[in-house]
């Protein structure tokens, strides 16, 4: 048995009609299909709901429910807000950055580009308050890669054992591939 990819990732929103004219408008998905129901099918609870589905590209789906009956939503108090969030791969830095613009021209507050080694990112909010990053690969991503996953393993493993950053990459951020 083996996963074949993701069906869709699923979130939860405010307003589900303002989420799918924003993720339009700033990240250009199309709206791809709405499920609505006043009882749950999984659990048969009886409770409204609208499920909107958006195509995020290349066969991967972005949902969000919109639940009127249930408490306004909030986010996990222990848990920093730049831990949880959604990341889309675009194709290279220029793009990255024309995304920056566009999102900055529209009135979005974005931070980076962040320059991660293995990929550059860029950060924002939609406006249900979750986090989402664009990411784009460096052009040396591949050799980095491959010197990743020789030691991802052992890595793991000492974090494990430690819960302190193993050293083992520490050439990532530094950029240093002339052994490569």
């Amino acid at each position: 048995m083996k996963i074949e990819q993701i069906h869709h990732v699923a979130y939860r929103c405010k307003d589900a009609k303002e989420t799918v004219e924003w993720y339009g408008k700033m990240l250009n998905m199309d709206f791809i299909l709405a499920i609505a129901e006043n009882h749950v099918p999984s659990t048969h609870e009886p409770d409204p709901y609208m499920h909107v589905f958006l195509d995020a590209g290349n066969a991967n789906v972005l949902a969000f429910f919109e639940l009127p009956t249930k408490p306004e939503m909030g986010r996990d108090p222990n848990t920093p807000i730049w831990v949880q969030h959604i990341a889309f791969k675009v194709k290279d830095r220029a793009e990255l950055v024309e995304f920056k613009e566009h999102l900055e021209a529209n009135g979005v507050d974005v931070l980076g580009v962040t320059d991660h080694s293995i990929f550059h990112s860029i950060y924002f909010f939609d406006p249900n308050g979750h986090r989402v990053e664009l990411a784009c690969p460096d052009p040396e991503e591949e050799a980095m890669l491959k010197r990743m996953d020789e030691v991802k393993w052992d890595m793991l493993n000492e974090w494990s054992e430690t819960k302190r950053a193993p050293k083992h990459a520490e050439w990532l951020h530094k950029k240093e591939l002339s052994d490569v």
